[in-house]
Formats: C-alpha cells, sequence, structure tokens
C-alpha cells in the first residue's frame, strides 16, 4: 500500500476542487490549475478533502497512485501559497537583471545571456546576485530554475556559476607543484 496515496489531501480556505472524471481544477487565490490523472486511479472529494485509491490490484496503479496524489497535493498548495526557488551567481563579474519578461546575465561570456521568462512565472532579483523564481506550478518553477542554472552550472574549483540557494558544491583541490 502507498504510504503517500492513502493520506488525505486537506484543502485550504478558499481554495475549490471541480472533479469531472478523470479532470482535476483546483481555483485558489493565486490562479488556477488543471490535470488529467491517469485511468490507474480514482478521486473522490469528502469532508476531510480529497482521496485517492487504485481501480485495480496492480504494480503501475499503485506506482500511479501515490504519484497522482502528489500531483493534486502539489496543486492544491500551488494555488494556495505558491512554490519558489532561490539561485546564487558566484563569480567576479557575474550578474543578474530582471527586466520586465526577460532576465539579462553576464556570466563571464563574451555576451549577455537573456533569458525570456514563461507565462505564469515570476522571476525577481533582489540582489545582483540573486534570482528568486516563482509561480503556482511547481513542475514549472523547477523546470525554469533548472534552466537557467544551466546556462553557467558552479564549477568544483572555485564555485563560480549559477548555483541554487540550498545546493552544496563539492570542492576540489587545484593542481600541486
Amino acid at each position: 500500500m502507498s504510504r503517500i496515496g492513502k493520506a488525505p489531501i486537506t484543502l485550504p480556505d478558499g481554495v475549490t476542487v471541480t472533479l469531472d472524471g478523470q479532470s482535476v481544477k483546483v481555483k485558489g487565490k493565486k490562479g488556477e490549475l488543471e490535470a488529467t490523472l491517469v485511468e490507474d486511479v480514482t478521486i473522490a472529494q469528502d469532508d476531510e478533502g480529497l482521496k485517492l485509491s487504485p481501480v485495480v490490484d496492480t504494480q503501475r496503479a499503485r506506482a500511479m497512485w501515490g504519484m497522482s496524489r502528489t500531483i493534486v497535493a502539489n496543486m492544491v498548495k500551488g494555488v494556495s501559497t505558491g512554490f519558489s526557488k532561490d539561485l546564487e551567481i558566484n563569480g567576479v563579474g557575474y550578474r543578474a537583471q530582471a527586466q520586465g519578461k526577460k532576465l539579462t546575465m553576464q556570466l563571464g561570456f563574451s555576451h549577455e545571456v537573456i533569458y525570456p521568462v514563461p507565462e505564469g512565472i515570476d522571476v525577481v532579483t533582489p540582489k545582483q546576485t540573486e534570482i528568486t523564481v516563482s509561480g503556482i506550478d511547481k513542475q514549472k518553477v523547477g523546470e525554469v530554475a533548472a534552466k537557467i542554472r544551466s546556462f553557467r552550472p558552479p564549477e568544483p574549483y572555485k564555485g563560480k556559476g549559477v548555483k541554487y540557494a540550498d545546493e552544496f558544491i563539492f570542492r576540489k583541490e587545484g593542481k600541486k607543484k
């Protein structure tokens, strides 16, 4: 039995869920999200919140049960509080600046890196060396943060590059004489 799947999803105040077969729509103060669940899982709403259960007892159905519950729980959390990822830039002359719907970065190349921010995502630069990516869709926030990090991943000798704020860079020792 899935320990994740059998836990009910509690709905915070101000969040409404509309169920239509396998389609789930979640609406909250931050926005609205929609997802279609796989056929191996059923979803029902009761007093405790949302409960998911597998249709049949197969390996795939049990795997989809926990995954589907996590997807719906992330949708509920996204429309109520939202998600954010913090990135740090390390290196001499490395900096970033958010301008409307684009992020401009100097990362040690001969040119500026300009990244157009997708719809539904907010990018803020509180300092020149900090980037905050936020939005209601957890998958999209993580994807945008990973894309920004991929322009200049941190290197292991001096740690220069773009890294997650909570990421630890394992440092290597340099050459010896």
